[in-house]
């Protein structure tokens, strides 16, 4: 790797980073006043461990071996990860970059349990999932890719997913949903309203994730090169046209342009072109983002009449966001653009083939995340307890878990209305 391209992976990763507590504010301004501190935390809290865990095991069992289905030990405690040897930088480099998205993926699943999870037990959720869960579906898709090519059994098999839609956000997005079925409902939930406590902390938050984006998803090139302008490029046409498509629709269904609106609508488009973002081209990106607008804005209202209580709609954001996008690839997938290194998407001429590998490995992630963090959520609740006690829950997060408040001269524990 050149010294331009490794600057841009290194800035790429900073961007990254940098997404989680634009995540954090996001989520904060959507959340209860009383609250807000403790949804700071659970999103810091990954900053925190996460690196810790990805360093002494996570990076070598989502990445080395030449296995099928999980990595062996090659990396673990960085080992051999020496700049001096062979590929030893590029690989630190992986190292670091990935570890920012392995930071933030189960700091996605902190907004549907938000108001009600004791944070004991989200801090020990929080690397019991990246291990049990994030890389083994990691090492599905892009296993082997740092050795003799992708040897994962997705991954092998044809699978795309370019920055983590298949491995973040649906993995993340039904993840969340098994969370908040062993959580429970929030008291008051749904009769209560619960909109934004601080409607500028969420557009804060969306320009930052936003902005990170571009390293999200332009960083996965691996290079300053046409792959990371055209992912560039998809990015910021996305973005802009799911969140146009959702500001529409919710103009023209409930009579008013809402600044959470256009703020959610821009996430599910980035969501949405994060799997394919170094595959498609042209106009594709604005029609992914267009179709994930509109399909987002209905999907978070599902939860109404299904019974969960998605505190922050990461179901209806990320998982149903991250599924339409990679589906799609299946439809727009060019590879005149990127070399020839994958199939052709139905539109372009390609058949079904790759529509199936990609419904193959979403249905794959769907079950396995589901079951596992289903158990890990039994695990704790049948041990320390994930939820928090009602009196608690009334009082908020932030004075009973933290001993701070976000609010002073009597907003402390302003209520939502």
């Amino acid at each position: 790797m050149d010294a331009g391209d490794a600057a841009w992976v290194l800035t790429s990763s900073a961007l990254v980073l940098f997404m989680t507590p634009g995540l954090a504010l996001f989520y904060g301004g959507m959340d209860r006043s009383r609250n807000v501190l403790n949804m700071l935390m659970m999103n810091f809290w990954c900053l925190l461990i996460v690196p810790v865990v990805w360093a002494v095991i996570g990076f070598s069992l989502a990445y080395s071996g030449g296995g099928s289905v999980i990595g062996n030990l090659d990396w673990a405690f960085l080992k051999d990860m020496k700049i001096t040897d062979e590929g030893g930088g590029s690989t630190l480099l992986a190292f670091a970059f990935l570890g920012m998205f392995a930071s933030i993926t189960p700091a996605l699943i902190s907004g549907a349990v938000a108001d009600r999870m004791k944070f004991s037990a989200w801090a020990i959720f929080v690397p019991a999932w990246v291990v049990l869960v994030y890389c083994p579906v990691s090492f599905w898709v892009y296993g082997g890719v740092w050795g003799d090519g992708l040897t994962g059994w997705l991954g092998s098999r044809g699978s795309l997913d370019f920055a983590g839609g298949t491995v973040i956000h649906v993995n993340a997005g039904i993840a969340a949903l098994a969370a908040v079925m062993v959580l429970g409902k929030r008291r008051g939930w749904p009769t209560e309203g619960h909109p934004p406590h601080s409607m500028p902390l969420v557009m804060l938050g969306t320009g930052i994730l936003w902005l990170g984006w571009f390293g999200f998803n332009a960083g996965s090139a691996f290079g300053a090169n046409g792959t990371a302008i055209q992912a560039f490029v998809n990015t910021f046409l996305a973005a802009a046209a799911a969140g146009l498509a959702w500001a529409v629709v919710e103009r023209i269904r409930d009579g008013h342009f809402t600044n959470l609106g256009a703020a959610s609508g821009i996430v599910a488009g980035l969501v949405a072109i994060t799997p394919g973002a170094g595959f498609v081209a042209g106009m594709s990106p604005i029609v992914i983002g267009l179709i994930a607008g509109v399909v987002c804005c209905y999907a978070v209202r599902v939860k109404f009449k299904a019974g969960y209580d998605d505190a922050l709609d990461v179901v209806g954001v990320h998982f149903v966001g991250g599924l339409v996008g990679s589906l799609l690839i299946g439809f727009f997938a060019d590879p005149t653009f990127f070399g020839g290194e994958f199939k052709e998407g139905l539109f372009l001429g390609g058949g079904l083939a790759l529509l199936g590998e990609q419904l193959l490995a979403n249905v794959s992630t769907i079950i396995f995340s589901f079951v596992v963090t289903f158990a890990i959520m039994k695990v704790l609740a049948a041990t320390i307890g994930v939820r928090v006690s009602p009196e608690i829950e009334e009082v908020g997060l932030d004075l009973a878990e933290h001993s701070e408040t976000a609010y002073h001269g009597g907003n402390a524990t302003m209520e939502r209305v």
